[in-house]
């Protein structure tokens, strides 16, 4: 099964939108990560790196995130991890979503998740 990370600057608002995904994903596992090492704001690719590998079943892991550097410090944490991880261009919570929901398809990989989390996209509110 496909796994998935979401990665806040704030793990507050990280374990939220994992919260929010959980209700659609069954079984997913869904990793939230977040805050520096004093529990303020900001991202750390160690902490990363380990939600990576829990999330992780064998299948891959579609990643989250919200802003800039969290996109950095993934990449980072991908380079130093053995998971097979793809970091997905979405809105996150929204994309969490509905990587949650295509997670649980029986034939869901690394690239249809990522798929799926990206149509996010184009999902109009109003």
């Amino acid at each position: 099964m496909v796994g998935l990370v979401v990665v806040s600057h704030s793990y507050t608002a990280a374990q939220g939108i994992s919260e929010i995904a959980a209700e659609m994903a069954g079984e997913t596992p869904i990793e939230p990560v977040g805050g520096d090492s004093d529990g303020g704001i900001g991202t750390v690719p160690d902490d990363i790196e380990a939600a990576l590998a829990a999330a992780d079943d064998g299948d891959g892991v579609v990643v989250l995130v919200d802003l800039g550097s969290a996109v950095m410090n993934t990449e980072v944490a991908i380079e130093l991890s053995e998971t097979e991880a793809a970091i997905a261009d979405a809105p996150v919570l929204e994309g969490a979503v509905n990587a949650a929901v295509a997670a649980t398809s029986p034939d869901a990989t690394l690239g249809s998740v990522r798929e799926q989390a990206e149509a996010a996209r184009d999902v109009d509110k109003l």
